[in-house]
C-alpha cells in the first residue's frame, strides 16, 4: 500500500489510529489484535520479520509502532534506530514491548529513541489509552509540521512577488521597515524605449496577439537589463523605463544602459523578422540625478522622479526610430568607449535647445 503523509487522518476529523506490531511471536500478535478488534478507530498490522519491518511501516503509515524488545537476530534497540533512519517512521511514537520490567532497560530503550514501555501483555485499557495518547501527538505534530510548510510555502510565493515588482535590495529593505523609502542618487543614468508604430498595430489584432507581442518584446528588455546589471522600473502601454545606478550605486552606470541599449536594437530588429513586421523601437538615455522610492500601500510601485527622468523620456520621444537618442551628459560619460554621430541642437520641450547624439556602437 502506497500511502502518503497527506492520507494520514487528522485531528480536524475523527482521527483513525494505524497500529503497527513488529513481533516475531504470532501468539502475541493474535492477542493484541484481539484487544484491538471492537476498536473502530484502530486500524491493526501485524509482522514477524524484523528484516521485512521498515518496508511494512512504509507502506503501512502507522501512527505508532509497537516494538518487540527481543527479536530473533536483533533487538529493539536496533530496531528503534532503522525506524528513525527512515523519512517515513523518523518521527513515529515507538512503543516498546517486553516480557520484564526493569527500569534500566527501560532507561535505555527511552534513550535509544523509544518513546515508551510496555510489559507484555499489557492490559487492554492500558494499551488502547498508550496507542491514542502517542497517535494524538503524532498526528498533532504532523498537522502542525503542514501548518509551517504551507506557511513557507506562501512566504516564498509573497517574497518572488515582491521581487517581481520591486529591486531585490529594496524589497529587502521594505520586509524590515514600516518608514517611507525613499532615496537620492546623485548620478544614474536612465533608459526609455517606445513602439513606433505600435498605436495603429494594435488596432489591427487580437487582444490575445497584442499581449503575447508585448510579453515578447519586454521579456527580451528584462533578459538585456538582467544581463547588463540594468534595473527595470516599468512598463507603460508600449513604452519600457530602466535605469542603472540604483539601488547599488555603480561609476559604470552609463556604460550599462548604452550596453543595453545596442543590445535592444539588435534583439528588437531579430524579432521583428521573426515575426515578420516592420515596427521599430525608439530608445532615449540621460545621465543625472534622481530620487527613487516606493509609494503605496497595497500595490508597491517602485519609481523615480526629477528632472532626469523627463530629459530621459524627452531624449526618446524626440529621438528616431531604430535610434538611439542620447544627451549631452551622457555622452560625457561614455567618450572614448562608444561612437556617436552628432546630431546638433534639438528643441526640447521644456528643456529648450539641447545638444544630443546619436549612439551608434562601441569603440
Amino acid at each position: 500500500m502506497n500511502t502518503t503523509t497527506s492520507d494520514l487522518p487528522t485531528l480536524t476529523t475523527e482521527p483513525v489510529y494505524r497500529v503497527l506490531l513488529v513481533d516475531d511471536q504470532k501468539l502475541v500478535g493474535m492477542i493484541l489484535q484481539r484487544m484491538l478488534a471492537d476498536q473502530p478507530d484502530i486500524i491493526f498490522e501485524f509482522c514477524r520479520d524484523a528484516n521485512a519491518a521498515l518496508a511494512t511501516a512504509e507502506a503501512f503509515r502507522p501512527t505508532v509502532i509497537l516494538q518487540d524488545r527481543l527479536m530473533d537476530k536483533i533487538d529493539g534497540f536496533e530496531m528503534v534506530q532503522r525506524y528513525r533512519g527512515l523519512p517515513a517512521t523518523a518521527s513515529v511514537p515507538v512503543i516498546m514491548l517486553s516480557s520484564t520490567e526493569d527500569g534500566a532497560v527501560k532507561a535505555h530503550l527511552l534513550e535509544s529513541g523509544a518513546n515508551d514501555y510496555l510489559v507484555k501483555p499489557p492490559s487492554q485499557v492500558e494499551l488502547i489509552a498508550r496507542i491514542r495518547v502517542h497517535s494524538d501527538a503524532y498526528l498533532r505534530r504532523l498537522e502542525r509540521d503542514a501548518a509551517f510548510k504551507a506557511l513557507e510555502v506562501e512566504r516564498e510565493k509573497s517574497e518572488r512577488l515582491l521581487l517581481n515588482i520591486l529591486p531585490a535590495k529594496i524589497a529587502e529593505r521594505l520586509k524590515h521597515t514600516h518608514q517611507t523609502i525613499a532615496d537620492s542618487y546623485p548620478e544614474v543614468t536612465v533608459l526609455f524605449t517606445d513602439l513606433c508604430g505600435f498605436t495603429q498595430f494594435s488596432q489591427t489584432v487580437d487582444a490575445h496577439d497584442l499581449v503575447n507581442l508585448l510579453d515578447d518584446i519586454f521579456s527580451t528588455f528584462d533578459t538585456l537589463a538582467a544581463a547588463h546589471g540594468v534595473e527595470k522600473i516599468k512598463t507603460i502601454g508600449d513604452a519600457y523605463m530602466a535605469v542603472a545606478g540604483l539601488p547599488e550605486p555603480r561609476a559604470d552606470h552609463a556604460d550599462a544602459v548604452a550596453s543595453m541599449a545596442l543590445g535592444i536594437q539588435v534583439a528588437f530588429e531579430k524579432l521583428m523578422q521573426r515575426r515578420g513586421m516592420t515596427m521599430g523601437v525608439r530608445i532615449g538615455i540621460h545621465s543625472g540625478p534622481v530620487v527613487a522610492g516606493v509609494i503605496g500601500q497595497h500595490k508597491f510601485t517602485y519609481d523615480l522622479w526629477g528632472d532626469t527622468v523627463n530629459i530621459a523620456s524627452r531624449m526618446e520621444s524626440h529621438g528616431e526610430p531604430g535610434k538611439i537618442h542620447v544627451s549631452q551628459p551622457t555622452r560625457e560619460l561614455l567618450e572614448g568607449r562608444f561612437r556617436f554621430a552628432d546630431r546638433g541642437e534639438v528643441a526640447v520641450k521644456g528643456k529648450g535647445l539641447m545638444r544630443t547624439s546619436f549612439l551608434l556602437g562601441r569603440v
